[in-house]
């Protein structure tokens, strides 16, 4: 333990720069000025930290405002929660300013006295499938970018395809699906997509969807959120095959001892008990209203092979597996043909590297241990001063309650570290608060700060109530810069 030093109200606030203002960056902001007022005095520590928060894109939140689907009910929430976080006067945003572009980690750690990487993903993991760069195949994170808005992501989308494929057991794999089977005015009214989308959706042409999961029912990675959006889609019947829902008694077991994963099985046997009720009652939706779209859910099948003509997808190729009760997959060498004109892949995300730091692409990740950056990833040493967090830290995996405890674990270990130091944690050679904002003053760079964000906000939520709306993204760049820095 070290001794507290009972002079510390005298030094200098500590200088944390944080790379990437999604729910990482932002709450392991507010973590660390929560934890810092708590442990202080114990640890020898300032009382207080400037953290200044730097953001590639021109707006915060990350994946709350770019990689969630629109029509999460959460999202509204959450985003409230960061911006009243973000609105603290030691928390700084500098957006629109790139990390290895517009500023290096050599002027960083001149600046400040650690280095906190909370950057996301915005790639897909391949898919390693014969076929996958047919025309048609289309990976998660760019359809996702596409009806998210995301400033460099396309305008357009082909949504031509009248049968159409989804790989994935995961919530992206469930956002996406929707998304492919949404009614465009109903999404429009409760949600806040840009007109491109509204009219790229309207457009839609998809009437069969089909959704692969490769293993069982029980083993699954949806949340019961997701699956009680699917439950509720207008003009759609969901279809499920009943063979896979006969589960043996031990994978019951093994089900039921996880809360989260009974939850899922009970709500999964209740989308079945609907899905007969649908075909029952005529082909219906959930309303009881004749169903347009069929919207198929086929766990233990995994695609092998996706089939085209002239460059084109025409098919894809599916076996059937078994899932034992200990979540292994079996192939059974049974195969079955779908006729698809488009294939989606929902596999995974594969999180950002950073320049100047060791990437471990087995667990795409940056190269850490308990957070703590390290020089290689075989055989590293720590680097002093450099952390991650979030899905740098641990992968694309967890929701936010694990990026939460992510936060506190690596900021507890951020504060051990800068009390073991002589210096207090005070290491960055220049102190100025303001030297960063004349490096990229100097550079030409202008960041578009907490008051520049607010100045979008109020012109999307403008926007929105002329149309009766709450809220409609602005997409384009540029024009987020003009609203931003008020011209």
């Amino acid at each position: 333990m070290t001794e507290t030093n009972t002079s510390n109200e005298s030094l200098r606030p500590l200088r944390i720069a944080v790379i990437g203002s999604g729910p990482a960056g932002v709450y392991s902001s507010d973590i660390l000025l929560k934890q810092l007022a708590k442990r202080a005095g114990e640890l020898g520590l300032p009382a207080e930290a400037r953290i200044d928060l730097f953001e590639k894109l021109p707006v915060p939140f990350g994946l709350v405002r770019y990689g969630v689907a629109p029509d999460h009910p959460s999202i509204k929430f959450i985003a409230g929660a960061l911006e009243k976080t973000l609105d603290n006067p030691n928390i700084h945003l500098y957006c629109d300013v790139e990390f290895g572009k517009d500023v290096t980690l050599d002027e960083l750690l001149e600046r400040y006295d650690a280095v906190l990487f909370a950057t996301g993903a915005v790639k897909d993991k391949p898919l390693n499938l014969p076929g996958a760069d047919l025309d048609g195949v289309y990976g998660a994170a760019k359809f996702v970018e596409w009806y998210d808005g995301y400033p460099t992501g396309a305008r357009t989308w082909p949504l031509t395809a009248e049968n159409v494929a989804v790989i994935g057991g995961g919530n992206v794999a469930m956002d996406v699906a929707r998304e492919l089977m949404r009614n465009a005015d109903d999404l429009a009214a409760k949600t806040d997509i840009p007109d491109n989308v509204y009219e790229g959706i309207k457009a839609n042409k998809a009437k069969v969807l089909h959704l692969f999961i490769r293993r069982g029912v029980a083993q699954a990675k949806f949340s019961v959120q997701e699956l009680r959006e699917m439950e509720k889609l207008p003009g759609v019947q969901l279809i499920i095959n009943e063979d896979d829902f006969d589960l043996d008694d031990e994978t019951i077991e093994v089900a039921g001892k996880d809360k989260l994963t009974r939850q899922m099985v009970e709500e999964l046997f209740a989308i079945r008990e609907m899905a007969e009720d649908m075909e029952d009652d005529g082909d219906v939706d959930f309303e009881g209203n004749p169903a347009d779209r069929k919207y198929y859910v086929h766990f233990n099948a995994a695609p092998t092979e996706i089939l085209g003509e002239d460059g084109k997808v025409t098919a894809i190729r599916v076996e059937r597996t078994e899932t034992g009760a200990d979540g292994r997959m079996h192939r059974t060498g049974e195969f079955e043909d779908y006729p698809v004109e488009a294939v989606y892949h929902a596999i995974g995300y594969k999180p950002a590297s950073a320049p100047g730091i060791a990437y471990d692409e087995k667990r795409t990740t940056l190269a850490n241990e308990e957070g703590r950056i390290l020089t290689a990833v075989e055989g590293g040493e720590v680097r002093p001063r450099l952390y991650s967090t979030g899905w740098a830290k641990r992968g694309p995996v967890g929701l936010i309650g694990s990026t939460k405890s992510d936060a506190l674990f690596i900021v507890n270990n951020m504060l051990e570290d800068f009390a073991a130091t002589p210096e207090h944690g005070l290491l960055a050679p220049d102190a100025d608060p303001e030297s960063i904002d004349r490096l990229l003053a100097e550079k030409g760079i202008r960041p578009i700060d907490f008051a520049g964000w607010k100045r979008i906000d109020a012109y999307e939520r403008a926007e929105g109530a002329k149309r009766g709306r709450e809220h409609v993204k602005v997409v384009e760049p540029e024009q987020m810069r003009a609203l931003a820095h008020g011209e």
